[in-house]
């Protein structure tokens, strides 16, 4: 097989793959314990980000300040993104809102806010996985599919966090499942693009890697740590932090047994 149709192969395969493993963990929780794993998914989301997005990307950038700065500025950009949506739910019915018994009193879903966010970032972030990949079987067929592995290593437990954010931000579990397998098309997007110009698309992979750390960041911090607050007894607060904890052990071991490919 040509190295072009081992790219195909492979961002399909896996995007598929990792969505898939992510839904039959997430997928299978009782809605009732969904606000419960959102503790898991902040751990996931912070550890993806200080853990394997930002060294990679202080890695390949020029210059540290520029990424700093675009960092900064994708914070603000979801910043501005949630107010579009705050605004838009304040004049019309928003789609796909979870019925109240469903979740904690504690934790009501927040109008599909936090999932949609996070998505943006995914796509973006399965997009450079998508280049990623093409670039490894550019240079060679075997690294391109150790590659591969360890992409949709790393991409299971961040998809699980996403799949706990939509169903937290009121999605179905169809609809949270069709938006992440769409999602999951920016990875052959990425792959097709990095085969035909794979040189030009490489320079942008320190900024778009800030973009994605910007909208993890921004959902862990601003969206879902201020409903883990709302829990302050001490018995909620430590079931909290083993699970960040957790989340964040998870990112780190798959990291260590990939080599840190991503």
């Amino acid at each position: 097989m040509t190295p072009f149709g081992w790219i195909v192969a492979a961002c399909l395969l896996g995007g598929v793959l990792s969505v898939a493993a992510a839904a039959a963990v997430a997928l299978r929780a009782d809605p009732s314990r969904v606000p419960m794993l959102i503790s898991y998914a902040v751990g996931a989301l912070l550890g993806a980000v200080f853990l394997e997005i930002l060294p990679h990307a202080f890695e390949s950038v020029t210059s540290s300040r520029s990424l700093g700065a675009t960092i900064l500025a994708g914070i603000l950009v979801f910043f501005l993104l949630e107010k579009l949506v705050l605004w838009r739910h304040q004049h019309a019915p928003q789609w796909g809102e979870t019925p109240r018994s469903e979740l904690e009193h504690t934790h009501e879903h927040d109008h599909g806010r936090s999932g949609m966010m996070i998505m943006v970032g995914d796509t973006v972030h399965n997009f450079v996985d998508g280049v990623l990949i093409a670039a490894a079987f550019l240079a060679d067929v075997q690294l391109g599919i150790v590659t591969a592995l360890a992409i949709i290593a790393h991409e299971i437990p961040s998809e699980v966090g996403d799949f706990v954010i939509l169903l937290h931000s009121g999605y179905s579990q169809r609809q949270a499942l069709v938006v992440n397998l769409v999602s999951s098309l920016a990875m052959l997007a990425g792959g097709l693009l990095g085969y035909a110009m794979l040189l030009a698309v490489q320079g942008w992979i320190p900024s778009l890697l800030g973009f994605v750390a910007a909208s993890m960041i921004y959902v862990a911090v601003a969206d879902l740590i201020p409903g883990l607050h709302r829990r302050p007894e001490l018995r909620a607060t430590a079931q909290q932090v083993l699970l960040i904890g957790l989340g964040i052990a998870t990112i780190y071991v798959v990291g260590a047994l990939t080599g840190h490919a991503h």
